[in-house]
């Protein structure tokens, strides 16, 4: 299953290699087909192949696995409002049914549709949004991040304005509030998890919910590395257990289901770019 689908099985006593491989980009900033520039969400397919926000080229790249450079999927026309152009796209994912990409096209403040397969320009789907993350159910829903109005919109297929399914009410810290929400997963039974970057929590919002629960983090940072703090991308695997990025520490967090402080499994050896570090991740 994609890696951001919403069924994700791993072994509850999985260990993970402390050294990684790079899957894409690695050489350096610029706009060259084997460099990115401030990338920023990614979504993994079936077959490994890795599509990359990569917002400060304003384009979507695709990594096919085990090469040693990506090609441009979607934008790459400079910065711009255009049909052809992104603007500091924050996010992607693909949409099988339609074959096509679906991205936060986010200083343009909209969702886009863009062909997978030889696409030349988007269609705007989504308008007004200060789309910061996305992703979408198995029946099709697009559940849409908007960091500035603080809340997360589920649009149905052809929908353009959605309903509120998480936050709404404003900033806060109160179980019905975020205060600055970054990404979102959605699992099986439609719950929605948020990740709420400056409460330094996850949320879990079930289906039909008027506010949220802690899952992860939310007791502040000034416990040190017990504490979750400044969360960013977020996966909930078959049990329930939430992995989630901690921007700031650059490591990922494991928090079983339950216990809201979890433990580091990737990273922790401070930030560099040694195979065993990473570095202001998202």
């Amino acid at each position: 299953h994609p890696l951001r689908g919403s069924s994700i099985d791993i072994h509850p006593n999985a260990r993970w290699q402390q050294n990684g491989i790079i899957v894409a980009g690695g050489n350096g900033q610029g706009n060259g087909i084997n460099q990115l520039s401030s990338p920023y969400g990614l979504y993994v397919d079936d077959d490994q192949t890795v599509y990359v926000a990569d917002t400060a080229n304003h384009r979507i790249m695709e990594w096919k696995w085990g090469a040693t450079s990506g090609q441009v999927v979607a934008g790459g026309n400079d910065e711009g409002s255009g049909t052809h152009q992104l603007n500091n796209p924050y996010d992607v994912i693909v949409d099988k049914e339609t074959d096509s990409l679906v991205i936060c096209d986010s200083f343009n403040k909209r969702v886009v549709r863009w062909p997978r397969r030889n696409g030349t320009s988007g269609e705007t789907i989504i308008s007004n949004s200060d789309c910061s993350s996305l992703t979408m159910d198995e029946n099709g829903c697009l559940y849409v991040v908007n960091s500035e109005k603080l809340e997360v919109r589920r649009y149905r297929r052809e929908e353009s304005q959605g309903i509120v399914v998480a936050g709404g009410n404003g900033y806060g810290d109160d179980l019905n509030q975020f205060y600055l929400p970054q990404y979102v997963f959605i699992d099986r039974d439609h719950s929605v998890y948020v990740s709420d970057y400056h409460n330094h929590r996850v949320k879990k919002w079930m289906e039909g919910a008027k506010q949220g629960i802690v899952v992860a983090g939310g007791q502040g940072v000034e416990d040190g590395l017990t504490q979750l703090a400044y969360p960013q991308g977020v996966v909930v695997d078959q049990l329930g257990a939430v992995y989630v990025v901690e921007q700031m520490r650059a490591t990922i967090r494991r928090c079983p289901k339950g216990a809201t402080q979890g433990s580091v499994i990737v990273g922790g050896n401070s930030s560099g770019e040694q195979s065993n570090q990473l570095s202001f991740i998202t």
